[in-house]
Parts: structure tokens; sequence; C-alpha cells
């Protein structure tokens, strides 16, 4: 009662509002010199070294009018976890007339992340905060404990914002497949919002959505941010300095399962230089020395700044990438030419991410290349030779799944990767038809295949996961003469083969009779 009267009378001496943020022990940390309406926290770690959830210290500032915590403070507990904030109401001498507090609410799934405590006087205030505290952390320890190992790291929030006049597919199929990206990359979705109208230019969702969201964030203990479009650099960084969470795109989050699931020289080199290029435009000043001056007669004037020789590093890293690709290109090419010379006919795999790509090469060459059910499970293009009766031999192919907006610089980095479709005598376009959206799927595909120029090469449309239908849609679709096989079970794999072949041979003899 004593440090909220020496307080208030400065604060009213001064016509300012003063906080004071104090530690357990009652020892003084912070003060906070704000104006006649409020106050700035100071920056702090978002995080305590202790696995509690709150901070360890409590906010106290005066208000110079008669109100109650408005929403800037409400906004400052929760933010900052802080114990508790307290608000002193104070009259013309500094007085304390009443005060006004509240602490973060343990419980997740309320709709407030804070609770409000009653009004109270100054004849009111009782001792007994240390134990409060130690029961509102042994609530959130609770709370904590229930959760499963693979919960309690990782936790997103996705933010999907879809523009209705670019909408190629509902909202929901998109919101559905980033969190199969967010499964993929081990990451554990515990809130989504999805939005229908055109983004907005710096915060993609509005300051006050963004507001909402970041708090619900915090209450749900969330690390991430998760959007499913690409930001700008500048929404990223303004996301990032209203949040201090980790904010993700969908391209980031595209990058880095690629990242981990690239296994071959080839891949890995890709990957990295697809990462550099979305880096590239994202690189910041770290130091307010907006230029360095050199010593030295010449030598005098603005040196590079960090961010220049940040810049300059990743260009030339950029460039060392490309050559490297290149020399692996012109070995592709070899390897092709050599196969073209043998005529070994080529059948390329292809198809939307997860189709079930790598379990039909598994299944028809008794190999056992990876195979999950996880997007983009395989990056790197495998081959396998089948040996048909009359001494007939095919190449066939997996190349990396497809998938509905591609990023721009992944697509061009991984063109050389699906490059050895141009040299494919047969096309073998598998869909998930267990997926409610292999429609949408088959679109995309068709959509990549076509910018591909790859649309004159012949192409069966295999329907994949027949095994998860019920009889009657396999019935209606046999009746419609499509293919159907499950690279599960093996069912109707000899059918296929037997189809591979006709249409191959079939086509070298049609060749050979234009010719």
């Amino acid at each position: 009662m004593e440090l909220a009267r020496s307080v208030g009378e400065v604060s009213i001496e001064i016509g300012r509002q003063i906080g004071v943020l104090i530690d357990r022990p009652g020892y003084v940390t912070h003060l906070i010199i704000g104006n006649d309406h409020s106050i700035e926290i100071p920056h702090l770690d978002r995080y305590r070294v202790a696995h509690s959830r709150l901070r360890g210290l409590r906010l106290f500032h005066t208000h110079l009018k008669d109100e109650s915590l408005n929403q800037e403070d409400l906004m400052d507990l929760v933010l900052n976890r802080f114990d508790s904030i307290t608000a002193a109401c104070i009259d013309t001498n500094g007085v304390p007339k009443f005060f006004y507090s509240a602490y973060m609410n343990p419980d997740p799934e309320s709709e407030l992340p804070w609770i409000l405590t009653d009004r109270k006087f100054p004849g009111q205030l009782r001792e007994g905060y240390a134990t409060e505290i130690d029961a509102l952390e042994s609530e959130f320890t609770k709370k904590t404990s229930n959760l499963k190992a693979s919960q309690k790291e990782n936790r997103a929030f996705l933010v999907g914002v879809y523009e209705p006049r670019k909408m190629k597919r509902s909202p929901e199929h998109s919101m559905d497949e980033l969190k199969e990206l967010c499964r993929t990359a081990g990451i554990h979705v515990v809130d989504t919002y999805v939005q229908k109208k055109d983004p907005d230019p710096k915060t993609v969702v509005g300051k006050g959505k963004l507001q909402e969201i970041i708090l619900k964030s915090v209450h749900k203990d969330i690390e991430h941010l998760i959007f499913d479009l690409e930001l700008s650099p500048a929404q990223a960084k303004k996301i990032s300095d209203a949040s201090d969470l980790k904010i993700i795109d969908r391209t980031q989050l595209i990058l880095d399962i690629f990242s981990k699931n690239a296994k071959s020289r080839d891949g890995k080199l890709q990957v990295e230089l697809a990462q550099l290029k979305y880096l590239k435009n994202r690189l910041s000043e770290l130091d307010d020395n907006m230029s360095r001056l050199t010593g030295g007669i010449g030598g005098r004037g603005p040196g590079e700044t960090k961010l220049e020789i940040g810049k300059r590093r990743v260009e030339e890293k950029i460039s060392r990438l490309e050559n490297e690709l290149k020399d692996l290109k012109r070995r592709r090419e070899l390897n092709r030419k050599s196969r073209s010379r043998n005529e070994i006919p080529i059948v390329a795999i292809v198809g939307y991410t997860n189709a079930g790509k790598s379990t039909l090469l598994n299944a028809l060459t008794n190999s056992s290349v990876i195979a999950e059910d996880k997007l983009f499970a395989t990056l790197d293009p495998t081959t396998r030779r089948i040996r048909f009766p009359e001494e007939r031999e095919i190449i066939i192919s997996d190349t990396v799944g497809f998938i509905h907006d591609l990023p721009p610089d992944l697509s061009m980095a991984f063109k050389a990767t699906l490059e050895e479709l141009g040299d494919a005598d047969l096309l073998l376009h598998v869909v998930d038809i267990s997926n409610d959206n292999h429609t949408e799927q088959m679109e995309a595909v068709d959509s990549i295949l076509n910018s591909l120029n790859l649309n004159e090469i012949p192409r069966l449309i295999v329907f994949n996961k027949s095994d998860q239908l019920d009889p009657e849609k396999i019935e209606s679709l046999k009746k419609a003469n499509a293919i159907l096989v499950s690279a599960y079970s093996r069912d109707g794999l000899q059918d296929l083969l037997d189809l591979i072949e006709v249409k191959l041979w079939q086509n070298k003899l049609s060749k050979k009779i234009a010719s």
C-alpha cells in the first residue's frame, strides 16, 4: 500500500501513468513512465527459464481516471504472461481509491484468456499473494500434464485467408490439405481460423482479428502461426512483431518437409536452392548501424552493411548451387541418352502427393522404395525395371508428388526432377480414388503436366486405393471402364501390367507404321 501511494503521488505530480514490474520476492525490476492514458511495456523475453507458464512478474500501474482495466492492459497481461496486473485509480492527491486486477485463465478451453476480479478498496486488500500464484501455476501444470507428449511441442494455429475471386477450390479442402502438411511436418494443430475475403495488405487478417488470434495462441500455449498462403516479407515481419510467435507460411512449411525428405545429392541441392531464393528477400538488418566506415587511404566512406553482406553471400551460394545442378543435369541427360539407344520404353508414375505412387512402384517391381502415409514422402526420382514375356522390358520411374499452388521457386527447382517425364513413352496418372477431393487433385496434376508441355504423351489414369471403396462405387467405376487397383492389397495389378504392355507396344507399332 505504501508503494501504491508513493507511485500515485508522483503520477499525479507529472500527469502521467506510472507502472512498476515487481518480481515474486517483492523487488521492483522495471519502472515505466507512460502518458496520461497508457504505458508501454518494454521488450521482455517471452518465455521464462522455469517450466511454469507464468513469467514471475506482476504489473502495477496507475490510472488517472476512474476506469477499469482496458483491452490494452489485458493484452499486456496475456502476451507477457504476467502473474497478474493491477490498476490503481487515484484521487487528486495520488491516494489510491480502489483497485482493478486480473490474472491469466488456466483453462485453455475458456472463451477469455483472463479472469477479472471484483473492484477492491484499500481496506479490502489482504495478504496471501504467493499462495494464490502457486495455486494458479499448479492449475497450468495440471492442464499441460494431461496433454499427450506429441501435443506439447510444435503447437500451431492455422490461418486461411481466401480471396473469393481467386478460389480454385473450397477453403475447407485447402485447410484440410494444410493440416495434412502439418501432420507430415510433425506439427500439432490446436486451432484454425478461415476468412473468405481479400487479405489485409499489412496483417493479412486485419489488426483486430490478429489480436484475437494472438490472444488465443498465447492462451493455448501455441508456438506457431501458420498461414495458408505465401506471406510477403513485410506481412511476416508485421505479424511477428505483433505476436512474438513463430510465423510460417505455406511455402516455408512445404520447404521444411522437402528438406526433411530429400535424400539424394540432387534433391538436397534443389531444396537448398529453393530455400535460399525464398530467404533472399526476407533478410533484414540485424544491427542499428546502417553503414560501417572503413579506415585507411582510399577506404573512407560507407562500407557494406550486414544486410548487404548477407544478401551477397546468399547470391553467391545460389550461383554455386545452380552450377552444381547444371552438372547433375548433364549427367542425367547422358543416362537418358543411353537408355534411349537401348530403346527401352519408359513409364513414368505421376500424381498428387500421397496418392500411393511409391507403394504402386513397390508392388509392381517388388521393391522397397520409401512409402508412407504422408505428403511428399518421396522426393527423389526412383527408377526400376520390369520384364515382360517375349523378352520385353520397361523402365518405370516414380516422381515427386504434385500439390495445389506449389511455390514457384520450388516448382522451378524441381523442374529438373520432372525432366525425365519428357522422355516417357507412357504416363501413369495415379489417383487416390478414396479421397473426397480426388477430382480437384486430378485437375491440379493435369494443369502441372500441361505447363510442362507433357500433354502429348499417352496417359493412363489409374484409380488407386480401391480397397477403401464400397462395392457399389467399385461397380459403377468398372462400368465406366476405369482402371481400378489397390497397391496395398495388390488387386488389379496384373490387369494394369497387361494394359501397360498393350499400350506401349501398340504405340511402338503405330509409330513404325507412321514412319
